[in-house]
C-alpha cells in the first residue's frame, strides 16, 4: 500500500474531533477489518503499524487497534463491521472493496479508511474522487487501465496466448466491472475469454480447475479478490499440475510460486521459467 498517503488520511480522521456527540475515549480506537488472517496479511499489517509509528502512533500507547478478521469469508464482514460500530471506535480502516462497502453499510457517522479498494466510484463507495462525499476516504485502484495491461503482459510472456481462461469470484461486488473491462480488453487483442468460473469456496476449487482445463485454455487470469488471494497456495498449486500459464494479481501470489503479478511481469520471472511456461 501508499503507507504514507493512507496513515497521512488516517491521522486527521483521528485529529478531526467527531460530532453528534459521541465520546472521544482518551486512547483513539481504530478497527481494523481484514480479508483473511494475520498470518496471510502480515504485510499490510506491518506496514500499517510502522506508519502509524512514524506519525507519532504507538500501539498499546496512545493508540488502541480492535482486529477483526474475516478467514477469507465474505459473509463475515457485516458482523465484524457491526461489532466495531458497537465498540463506537473512531475509526474504520478495511483493505478490499467488500470490506468497506460493508462498512459503509453499517455506519454513516463513523469515518472509514479504505485501501486497495477497487474502483470505489464505480462500487458506489464514494460520489467521485474530487468529491468523495459521505464518510468514506482512502485509497483506490482504477482497474480500466490494468485489465488491458495484465493481458498484455501474459500474451508477452506466451506468443501463442489466443484464448484465456477467468477465474472470479462472484459474491466480489468489484467483480463485474473487473470482467466488463477484461472482456474489452481482450476483444481488443483478439483474445477469447472462456471458460470464465466463478469461485467463492475451497471446496469449490478443484471442480472450478477441471472446468478450467476442459475448456484448454493457453492462459489463465485471476481477477482481483481477497478470497483468491487467501487460497494462493492451492491456486498455484493447481495451475501448476495442469501446467497453466496464469497471471496473478498479487506479488504475494508470485512468492508462492505463481507465474507473473500485474506489475514488473517480465522482470518478475526469471528466464528459467519464462522458457519452461513457453514450452507448454
Amino acid at each position: 500500500m501508499n503507507r504514507r498517503a493512507f496513515v497521512t488520511g488516517l491521522g486527521a480522521v483521528l485529529a478531526t474531533p467527531r460530532t453528534g456527540g459521541a465520546q472521544r475515549s482518551p486512547v483513539p480506537r481504530v478497527g481494523y477489518v481484514g480479508n483473511s488472517s494475520p498470518s496471510l496479511e502480515p504485510d499490510l499489517v506491518d506496514a500499517f503499524r510502522q506508519g502509524l509509528r512514524e506519525f507519532g502512533y504507538a500501539e498499546g500507547q496512545n493508540i488502541s487497534i480492535e482486529y477483526r478478521w474475516a478467514e477469507g469469508r465474505y459473509e463475515r464482514f457485516p458482523g465484524l463491521v457491526a461489532d466495531l460500530v458497537r465498540l463506537k471506535v473512531d475509526v474504520i480502516v478495511t483493505a478490499g472493496t467488500p470490506g468497506a462497502l460493508a462498512a459503509k453499510t453499517a455506519t454513516k457517522t463513523i469515518p472509514i479508511v479504505m485501501t486497495v479498494a477497487g474502483d470505489a466510484v464505480g462500487t458506489g463507495l464514494v460520489d467521485s474522487l474530487a468529491r468523495p462525499g459521505g464518510n468514506v476516504t482512502g485509497s483506490t485502484t482504477i482497474v480500466q487501465e490494468l485489465e488491458g495491461k495484465r493481458l498484455e503482459l501474459l500474451k508477452e510472456v506466451i506468443p501463442r496466448l489466443s484464448r484465456v481462461a477467468v477465474l472470479t469470484n462472484p459474491v466480489n461486488p468489484l467483480d463485474p466491472i473487473v470482467l466488463k473491462q477484461t472482456q474489452l480488453a481482450a476483444s481488443a487483442l483478439h483474445l477469447k475469454l472462456e471458460p470464465i468460473v466463478g469461485v467463492k469456496r475451497v471446496a469449490e476449487l478443484d471442480g472450478a480447475f477441471a472446468t478450467i482445463s476442459r475448456g484448454r485454455p493457453d492462459g489463465l487470469v485471476l481477477l482481483a479478490d481477497r478470497f483468491l488471494l487467501a487460497e494462493r497456495v492451492r491456486i498455484v498449486e493447481l495451475a501448476e499440475q495442469r501446467r497453466l500459464p496464469t497471471m496473478y494479481r498479487y506479488r504475494e501470489m508470485v512468492k508462492a510460486g505463481g507465474l507473473c503479478p500485474i506489475r514488473r511481469a517480465i522482470r518478475t520471472c526469471s528466464a528459467e521459467r519464462r522458457a519452461s511456461w513457453t514450452r507448454f
